[in-house]
């Protein structure tokens, strides 16, 4: 799902059915500014849906019916190519096709444009082509534990699934660990970073993790000289912040409800 901050305009390949959610979804993206030049509708599925549930303690569980998702292919990634020249950060997940997602983040690195990759939803046969396409590779603590087959439940758990995912070709690695904060590894150093986030009360934790990514892509391409973990600490401000709303866009903040220092 896209992130959308003020000042900024994003081009993201995607496929939507032609439907009541597929026209609902272009012009939300139209409200918040995002170009929608690259986002085609089809008649072949329905648009991609997520059921979720919400417990007491804003924990979700969802449900991913991906349908015209994964109609988006290499024709539609030719198309989108110059404008995936011009960015300064490509942002990948599973959503889609894995193959499609992995040739986007191989055609930004050929270009030179730093590349975010989410293995969400996860799968445990990775292409291993992505960690080497992975300039951050970013992923939570389950994801982590399906891609290493290591319980992964702290910081010490994380560190080593990080080097794990370092040793894999990835460039740098960021674990996200909920209410524990995350912990940074880049392969220039040795030793992984703990940055720790301050306790809400959470009210719904969905969208959460996109929401930590949106605003790690944001870092990176408007601060790009910016300690990675510097990024990392201010994307879990802004996680932080949209745990503490209901729903997933709806939750998200603009740049005028967050403190000036994280700008």
């Amino acid at each position: 799902m896209p992130v959308c901050w003020q000042g900024t305009r994003k081009s993201n390949p995607t496929e939507v059915g032609k439907d009541f959610f597929g026209d609902n979804y272009i012009q939300n993206f139209k409200d918040n500014g995002v170009n929608t030049d690259f986002v085609g509708q089809t008649s072949d599925a329905a648009t991609g849906a997520a059921s979720i549930i919400v417990n007491s303690a804003g924990e979700n569980a969802i449900v991913i019916v991906a349908g015209s998702n994964m109609l988006l292919g290499s024709e539609e990634l030719q198309r989108a190519l110059p404008a995936i020249r011009q960015a300064k950060v490509l942002v990948c997940q599973l959503e889609v096709n894995p193959q499609t997602s992995l040739q986007a983040l191989q055609m930004a690195q050929e270009n030179k444009v730093k590349t975010i990759f989410n293995p969400a939803p996860a799968i445990p046969d990775l292409d291993a082509g992505f960690y080497r396409a992975s300039d951050v590779f970013c992923c939570n603590e389950s994801e982590a534990e399906l891609l290493t087959g290591s319980s992964v439940v702290n910081v010490e758990d994380a560190h080593r699934a990080g080097q794990e995912l370092l040793k894999r070709g990835c460039r740098s690695v960021i674990i996200t660990l909920g209410p524990q904060g995350c912990v940074v590894l880049e392969a220039k150093e040795a030793t992984s970073k703990h940055i720790q986030t301050a306790a809400v009360t959470a009210v719904d934790t969905t969208g959460a993790g996109d929401s930590f990514i949106g605003a790690l892509a944001f870092y990176m391409a408007r601060y790009p000289t910016m300690p990675l973990e510097e990024m990392a600490r201010r994307a879990n401000q802004v996680a932080g912040v949209s745990v503490q709303a209901a729903g997933t866009q709806t939750s998200y903040p603009l740049r005028k409800d967050l403190p000036a220092e994280l700008f």
